[in-house]
């Protein structure tokens, strides 16, 4: 059993989560998913990769328990299924022969945790809480970067001449010559983008640049 404490954070941090937990062995999939449920975490259970990869949907906080050896598909099938699908749920491999190269396959393919059969019930969960974690905090990083590409994309023909330059390290009579304005002019279109972007400083919108693509950052210059 959890601590009072540990098991109030768990439910505190991941309220609303899933869990999918994939494993062919009906014993081991229904010990976990009490497991998870006792702690308030929804936990879907399949008993094959084809079915989960079926019924998956990246809607929301989650991660997935995969048992790496099961008939059919097995764990490491159903991870590069999930990437050439676009899922990036969190993914924890959960194996009863956890042999060095299967391990290595699976932290290169992108797996955040890998746990030997039989688990410690903490150990678990402590596990599951972290990808949970994981991938709120990717969501977050998702939503903001989608907003922030909004922004962008409601700048003005003249303010995104400025934008893309600007933000690759141009000065602002660099800027001047090459759009054939005055420097006074980018002076004042910079100051329009700063605030339609609402970036807080020049770094910060050198930032926003990378991540949208609208620069490449081997494209930019130092002064």
């Amino acid at each position: 059993m959890l601590p009072a404490g540990s098991q109030q954070g768990v439910k505190g941090a991941v309220v609303q989560a899933k869990v999918y937990v994939v494993d062919d062995d009906q014993g081991m999939r229904d010990s976990t998913v009490w497991l998870l449920q006792s702690v308030g975490l929804q936990a879907l259970p399949f008993a094959s990769g084809q079915a989960f990869l079926d019924a998956c949907v990246d809607d929301g906080p989650s991660c997935v328990l995969l048992d790496v050896r099961m008939p059919g598909l097995g764990g490491l099938a159903v991870q590069q299924a999930m990437r050439d699908r676009g899922l990036s749920l969190p993914v924890i491999f959960v194996s009863g022969h956890a042999d060095v190269p299967i391990v290595v396959r699976a932290f290169k393919a992108g797996a955040c945790d890998f746990i030997e059969k039989p688990y410690n019930d903490q150990l678990l969960l402590d596990s599951v809480q972290a990808a949970l974690e994981h991938a709120g905090r990717a969501r977050q990083g998702d939503q903001a970067l989608a907003l922030v590409q909004v922004r962008i994309d409601g700048l003005t023909p003249r303010e995104r001449d400025v934008f893309v330059p600007l933000a690759q390290g141009l000065s602002n009579r660099e800027i001047a010559e090459q759009l054939g304005i005055s420097v006074k002019t980018v002076d004042l279109y910079r100051g329009r983008v700063m605030k339609r972007l609402q970036a807080g400083s020049l770094a910060e919108l050198v930032g926003m640049a990378i991540a949208c693509g609208a620069v490449e950052a081997l494209g930019l210059r130092a002064h």
